[in-house]
């Protein structure tokens, strides 16, 4: 497959860079892979030094001004993958090295979660595959599964690649046909309740590579993808279209 709609990133804003950084690469062990700063704010990409070429970034973002950002509750969290049978292990690890404890192996069988020093929150999970801490998803909160699902089929032709069924949720990973398993999936998080959502800001974006950014951008509009910012308007270096629930999505050339 062509790297079209492989997911490239996720971006995360921060309000200390330093800080974020000597967690992400102190704690996960995560490498810098590419930094762009510009007038007003940094972002920062990092991965682990033994990631596949086609699994996901992260990109913190960090503001000059020093402001402070809401969490919001339609974001939910990223998660990194750690070996099958080792999740305990990995995560007493990082509590013995300093993370914050947070959600233990013992009340999740499966997989545990911690957080960031900006409150994000991480997630182990196990994989037989990846690198240690390559992102395995991103969850997103959604008030629609259907139209969810649908957007990430028809705009982007990802597939429904799983699902998990609880008494009061529902879990559906989508990744693009063809994706190999180390890359990113994209899980979409439908509560039965009815609820809504604040976004807030501290979440940033996912982003979906393309291998040409105009044919791909128009490809995304013949689908009824969102205009919101539109390459031309990003001087051809990016673009942006949101997905049902306001979530914003990038398109990068790579």
């Amino acid at each position: 497959m062509t790297d079209d709609a492989i997911l490239d990133h996720v971006m995360l804003r921060v309000e200390d860079l330093e800080t974020a950084l000597e967690w992400y690469t102190g704690h996960l062990g995560y490498e810098e892979t590419g930094r762009w700063e510009a007038e007003t704010f940094t972002n920062v990409y990092l991965a682990p030094s033994d990631g596949h070429e086609q699994g996901a970034k992260l990109e913190l973002t960090y503001n000059h001004d020093d402001r402070t950002y809401d969490m919001g509750d339609a974001w939910g969290h990223i998660a990194v993958r750690v070996p099958d049978g080792e999740l305990e292990r990995v995560y007493d690890e990082l509590i013995e090295d300093g993370v914050d404890e947070y959600r233990p192996p013992s009340e999740n069988p499966g997989y545990a979660f911690v957080k960031d020093p900006d409150g994000h929150e991480i997630e182990l999970v196990q994989r037989d595959h990846g690198a240690l801490f390559s992102i395995d998803h991103t969850m997103l909160r959604v008030e629609d599964a259907d139209e969810s699902i649908g957007y990430w089929t028809r705009k982007f032709g990802y597939e429904h690649t799983g699902r998990w069924e609880s008494d009061t949720f529902a879990n559906y990973y989508m990744k693009p046909a063809g994706a190999p398993p180390e890359a990113m999936a994209v899980e979409l998080t439908y509560n039965y309740d009815g609820r809504t959502y604040d976004m807030g800001d501290a979440w940033g974006h996912l982003a979906v590579r393309a291998t040409d950014l105009g044919e791909y951008w128009e490809q995304l509009q013949t689908r009824g993808a969102p205009d919101y910012r539109d390459p031309e308007s990003c001087d051809w270096n990016y673009a942006f279209t949101k997905d049902p629930d306001g979530h914003e999505i990038e398109i990068v050339e790579r």
